[in-house]
């Protein structure tokens, strides 16, 4: 009976899971993205920051994923901890939207709404129709994985030595809480361990005492998801993290003290121990919210105690564009240039660490060359209407030169960022299917990388210097990284013919070197802004 009810268990696991992948992806597709505008929109209030993790939690049902998001975030520079630590907040809220869902008793809704989700997703003539129906979907699989969760558990209402160990979290909330981390942290999702709770009170063989305890547990398991992602990141990044597991270790300790008056409060909420349970995952949330939302700055420096180390940020958004400015043309132009140069170096970081990831295989710095590059896009699209908007103006014949010239130099560092980000793409897929590159390519590709981010460099301090010598020697370079381009394409072709190197490997060599070259002809084109040449 036992090996009966372990297998049942893992099946209605294996169901709620999937379907809770379903449901959210469905969701994030739908939304598009809002979620990444959503947390664009953050102020250095922390309440606001609370409701953008809530509702960003919402949209891709993961208190995890957006967790990560945010150390991402932090990693990239493009958030601050302060504005971490309420998006943490928020998202621990967030996730309790899904405890509150499954305490329904809504099983006539289960065919029905795995029905309607699959003609949706299946015949749905429009894109979002087809992500509604596959959300739908999810949610019916989600309570058919309930609903056989709760069918293995009935069973288990007759074996002493279960009905004693969940009487033991009763008594030894502190066993409980270490249960629900250890199982959390292992499958890295505490809605699962949510789902087992209430499956177990639906039969009647949880108390709440036990299930309380075991879902305070599960806040602390999730905080793994995040500790994981901050390794071999920025320090600010790890710093979210520790924030997230100090913030959940705290709640819990509070609680634990409390726990009898908290299991009282909880008790009074609703009358069936299945909506008790959902309760108490929201309640804990939001206390612990409520608590720590008044000290937030106290918070963030206690964690920068915790995780020393300096700070490396970058700011999202334009630093020298002021439409105060735009009265005084030079001076609008000046901003304008001091934009680009950021804009620029940002780009160069980029090219930088796509390489990285492609020749040293290293994982971590993807999310960030992505996060930068949509910084990039922000900034060209920023100082693109900057200078649009400086055209209505009145301006003399060398300042309108200038403003296309300007435009056509945003182009091209956009485009420089995009390559990178192609390159990117091209690095995670050789992770992912563990290519090998033969060491002859990776010198060749080392060697490549350092006349392109040579050529990048001087072209920054040409244009930040006005200096017509050294821009001169950038576009002389071109011809240069052309040649070799030529000459690698053609040795490694030669290589895959010898069967030097793995085929497979070799087509994504050969797109490394083809962007690395259309690199460097953006970068020529900015290069020819200081001659005067576009």
């Amino acid at each position: 009976m036992v090996v009966k009810i372990i297998m049942q268990l893992v099946g209605g696991l294996g169901l709620f899971l999937f379907g809770m992948q379903l449901m959210a992806s469905g969701m994030q597709k739908a939304a598009g993205d809002r979620m990444r505008r959503i947390l664009e929109l953050l102020t250095n209030k922390p309440i606001i920051a609370v409701f953008t993790g809530i509702i960003a939690t919402v949209l891709v049902q993961s208190s995890s994923t957006v967790t990560v998001m945010v150390v991402g975030f932090v990693n990239a520079g493009l958030m601050s901890l302060y504005q971490a630590a309420g998006i943490i907040y928020g998202a621990n809220i967030g996730t309790t939207i899904t405890g509150q869902m499954i305490a329904f008793d809504i099983n006539a809704l289960i065919y029905p709404a795995i029905g309607l989700g699959a003609i949706l997703n299946f015949f749905g003539q429009r894109r979002t129709y087809k992500y509604i129906g596959q959300a739908a979907l999810g949610i019916g699989v989600i309570f058919l994985g309930m609903n056989t969760m709760s069918d293995a558990m009935r069973p288990a209402r007759e074996l002493p030595f279960f009905l004693n160990m969940i009487a033991t979290f009763g008594t030894k909330p502190l066993l409980g809480v270490l249960i629900g981390a250890g199982f959390t942290g292992l499958i890295q999702a505490s809605g699962a361990t949510l789902a087992l709770v209430i499956a177990m009170t639906t039969q009647g063989i949880i108390t709440l005492p036990a299930a309380i305890a075991v879902l305070i547990g599960s806040n602390i398991g999730t905080c793994v998801t995040a500790m994981i992602a901050s390794i071999g990141t920025s320090v600010p990044a790890r710093r979210t993290a520790v924030a997230h597991l100090l913030f959940n270790v705290t709640g819990a300790l509070l609680v634990l003290i409390c726990f009898k008056p908290f299991v009282a409060l909880i008790a009074a909420t609703a009358s069936g121990i299945t909506r008790q349970t959902a309760n108490a995952h929201t309640l804990f949330n939001v206390i612990n919210t409520l608590l720590f939302l008044p000290f937030t700055r106290q918070f963030v420096a206690l964690v920068t105690r915790l995780v020393p180390g300096d700070d490396v940020i970058v700011e999202a958004g334009s630093k020298y564009l002021d439409k105060r400015m735009l009265l005084t043309p030079d001076v609008a132009l000046g901003g304008v240039r001091n934009e680009l140069l950021r804009m620029a170096a940002l780009a160069r970081e980029m090219v930088q660490e796509a390489v990285q990831v492609f020749l040293q295989d290293d994982k971590k710095l993807i999310q960030q060359v992505l996060q930068k590059e949509d910084l990039v896009d922000s900034l060209e699209k920023e100082i693109t209407l900057y200078l649009a908007e400086l055209t209505q103006h009145s301006l003399t014949k060398a300042q309108s030169k200038e403003v296309s010239a300007l435009m056509h130099a945003v182009n091209d560092l956009e485009r420089i960022a995009d390559h990178a980000e192609n390159i990117t793409r091209l690095s995670e897929e050789k992770v992912e299917s563990r290519l090998p590159i033969s060491e002859q390519a990776q010198t060749e590709l080392q060697n490549m990388y350092a006349k392109v981010d040579e050529m990048l460099a001087h072209s920054l301090l040409a244009f930040e210097k006005q200096d017509f010598l050294l821009a001169g020697q950038v576009v002389d370079q071109d011809d240069e990284i052309d040649n070799l381009e030529r000459v690698l394409r053609k040795s490694h072709i030669s290589r895959i013919n010898e069967k030097i190197c793995f085929p497979p490997s070799g087509i994504l060599f050969l797109d490394v070197i083809s962007n690395l070259e259309r690199i460097a002809d953006h970068t020529t084109n900015f290069a020819q802004l200081v001659l005067g040449e576009y």
